[in-house]
């Protein structure tokens, strides 16, 4: 069976479509009647997979759509894109050549298949990201207060602080219920929060936005959450190995985490404490511990074995 690529540039308003075998770009809003449009254009071809590059929520829509007709998709990484449009000479950028760029690419690479994100994923990953948002809008709502001696504007920053606590806490239950609502969801939090140093919270991030968590490798793993060590060597040189990419939400829940499992997960503990005897930065060795975790956790996910378990 050969895939009839369809690449997708995806913005806010617009998806820019480019056709196999078409001349040009076909433009359509980013909506449910431009994905109804496309999804129509589809059916006259035999084994249509679309292709667009990652674009955070602008592209959840078609994702969603994509998925319930049961029509091939792959998310790509738009690095991986823009170097293949590099290497090929196109250094200009419209909205018109990305989609271009972007059919060549899946021409020439053949991206794996994106599994398609169940609807409860979906709605626990919104609430999750929620959260975030929140906890962020407090953060910053706190440090207002610091330096005020205007009562009226104290009490009114006073008042917003205790909206988003709420609020938090109201996203804090449609998590737990999403969670507890399904079986697979349930069990993998119970099993992340048997590890010491993981908690309600940073399991609802993991479940939420690292699905691959218990089914792809330790590398993979690391790599998803950009904390796996990439080097830079070349001939007879050696430069420093470095973290880069992945998924910026996942790396600072594994961060916050970190913290508490260096002082009270024995493995992780003696993991930091090792590497700084032997001479490991603080912010080295940290970021050593959030991988080991991550592993850990991976595993767990994968044996299905609660921490005090697993062998």
């Amino acid at each position: 069976m050969s895939n009839q690529y369809v690449a997708v540039d995806v913005s806010k308003a617009a998806l820019d479509i480019a056709l196999p075998g078409a001349n040009g770009v076909w433009r359509r809003t980013n909506s449910v009647a431009g994905i109804a449009a496309l999804r129509r254009r589809l059916a006259t071809l035999e084994h249509p997979h679309i292709v667009c590059e990652a674009t955070g929520r602008y592209g959840r829509l078609l994702a969603r759509q994509m998925g319930a007709a049961g029509i091939a998709m792959s998310i790509v990484n738009p690095r991986q894109v823009r170097d293949f449009a590099r290497a090929s000479g196109q250094l200009a950028k419209t909205d018109a050549l990305d989609a271009g760029i972007i059919l060549r690419f899946a021409d020439a690479m053949q991206p794996a298949r994106t599994p398609p994100t169940p609807e409860n994923q979906a709605r626990l990953a919104e609430q999750v990201r929620r959260r975030r948002q929140l906890v962020g809008m407090l953060v910053t709502e706190k440090q207002r207060l610091s330096g005020l001696d205007d009562a009226e504007t104290l009490a009114s920053i006073r008042e917003h602080i205790a909206f988003l606590q709420g609020q938090i806490g109201q996203c804090d239950a449609r998590i737990t219920a999403e969670i507890e609502a399904d079986a697979t969801l349930a069990r993998k939090a119970m099993l992340l929060e048997s590890i010491p140093g993981i908690g309600a919270t940073t399991a609802a991030v993991l479940i939420a936005e690292l699905p691959e968590l218990g089914i792809a490798d330790k590398k993979q793993i690391a790599a998803l959450a950009g904390i796996a060590p990439m080097n830079r060597d070349s001939g007879q040189w050696r430069g420093q190995a470095h973290i880069t990419g992945g998924r910026l939400s996942v790396r600072c829940a594994l961060y916050m985490a970190t913290l508490p499992a260096i002082r009270f997960n024995p493995t992780i503990r003696d993991f930091y404490q090792h590497l700084r005897a032997g001479g490991k930065a603080p912010k080295v060795a940290i970021t050593a511990a959030m991988r080991k975790l991550l592993i850990i956790a991976n595993a767990i996910v994968q044996q299905d074995k609660p921490w005090a378990n697993l062998a």
